[in-house]
């Protein structure tokens, strides 16, 4: 695999390869040009809000952007790109160790931090992810601290830290930076105790909230901070950065369609490291069970010894399966209306037709599917007994998929 300036391999298992990210320039952030001139044109005009919310959906680049954005300030750059202005500070931030730049992200109790764990018990191994996988999600970050089975949160605690460290002066008398990723994840006690730092921020101070689902955010903070919205990577930034790592070009066409502007999916299909690979088995084994289950008893076993299989993952792991689910389920919508022009999911089953399953999603049955499928991550995030909720959701399938469509009902 080809690593760009700047980079060193790293092993990834069966030969292939991840990067060290070690500087954050905002050259090599893919894409996102309109957001890179936002930032840098601001700054260098002095209009820095205090409070900004980077919102964007997975893999579209959120993390990145805000560590080139927060070492651009640090460091007095100019021009719309790192590297010009202090040139020790600039060092500093690339192996992000600068005093002034903070960050605070979900964590658990582990092996790591027996009780009230913070972000600042995860800090080595929070700059070995980010150099590794700063376009990874929730999930990976979770996996590379052994709490997947956990769920974290930024809680009261995690709060108290940043309100403390954004109370002291900058160590080099200029910004101090604090960049939340995954916001969302704030409990409710954390993120009251966020506002009063909002509504009366200390001079040059910056708090930068990176999320993925603004909705999960209190109304309270999302009104008080500047918003600005991450779409999607287009598949021509993520193809060319596909191949930089070492795919062929036609390979890394097939991925980047797939990965729908999810660079760090993109990533993880070229690796063949992606969990979706996981949930296509579990999904394709769940709905034929279902199948079979109408008036078929050993089926329904099946069935309940599959929620049990599940029910002995973790919450996180769940959670994402579900998501993926509802994914699934959208695109044989589109692919049974005949708009296979939205349709980028690419099964890998063998012995599994995305187009024989589509007719079995239609309007009788789509809606309660979602219904059912949220509920279930509902109940999962509060610690619901995952067992009773996967054989409930598992037998309320079998039903929904033998409802027939509209044009089928009177024959």
């Amino acid at each position: 695999m080809h690593c760009p300036t700047a980079r060193k391999p790293f092993n990834f298992g069966a030969g292939t390869q991840k990067c060290y990210l070690w500087s954050m320039r905002f050259s090599e952030i893919l894409g996102l040009a309109h957001i890179k001139n936002h930032l840098t044109s601001s700054a260098d005009g002095g209009r820095i809000p205090h409070a900004q919310l980077f919102i964007g959906p997975e893999g579209s680049g959120t993390l990145p952007m805000a560590i080139a954005y927060a070492q651009y300030l640090l460091c007095a750059n100019t021009g719309g790109e790192n590297g010009n202005g202090d040139k020790t500070c600039n060092t500093k931030c690339d192996h992000l160790t600068h005093p002034d730049l903070h960050f605070a992200f979900p964590v658990a109790n582990s092996d790591s931090a027996k009780s009230h764990a913070v972000s600042d018990h995860y800090l080595p191994q929070w700059r070995e992810f980010i150099r590794e996988q700063p376009y990874g999600n929730l999930f990976d970050w979770y996996r590379s601290i052994g709490i997947e089975k956990k769920q974290g949160q930024i809680g009261v605690d995690e709060a108290h830290d940043i309100v403390k460290k954004l109370s002291l002066k900058p160590y080099e008398g200029g910004y101090k930076i604090m960049i939340v990723w995954m916001a969302e994840r704030m409990n409710t006690a954390a993120a009251n105790k966020l506002l009063k730092l909002i509504e009366e921020p200390a001079p040059k101070t910056v708090l930068l909230l990176l999320a993925e689902d603004e909705e999960l955010l209190l109304q309270t903070i999302r009104s008080r901070c500047q918003m600005l919205h991450f779409p999607p990577l287009p598949e021509a930034a993520i193809t060319d950065a596909l191949v930089d790592r070492g795919a062929n070009r036609e390979e890394a066409t097939q991925i980047a369609q797939e990965a729908n502007g999810n660079f760090n999916k993109a990533l993880d299909l070229m690796l063949k490291d992606s969990e979706d690979l996981v949930f296509e088995r579990w999904f394709v084994q769940w709905t034929r069970t279902a199948f079979k289950a109408k008036g078929n008893k050993g089926a329904v076993y099946e069935l309940i010894q599959w929620s049990e299989e599940i029910a002995k993952t973790g919450r996180e792991t769940q959670k994402k399966f579900l998501a993926y689910c509802l994914s699934v389920i959208r695109q044989a919508l589109l692919m049974n209306y005949r708009a296979e022009a939205l349709v980028y999911m690419k099964m890998r089953q063998p012995d599994f037709d995305l187009s024989k399953f589509a007719p079995f999603i239609h309007e009788n049955n789509i809606l309660p599917m979602f219904r059912e499928l949220e509920d279930a991550i509902y109940h999962i995030e509060r610690n619901g007994n995952a067992k009773i909720i996967f054989t409930d959701l598992s037998i309320k399938l079998t039903r929904l998929l033998h409802t027939r469509a509209a044009e089928n009902q009177n024959s």
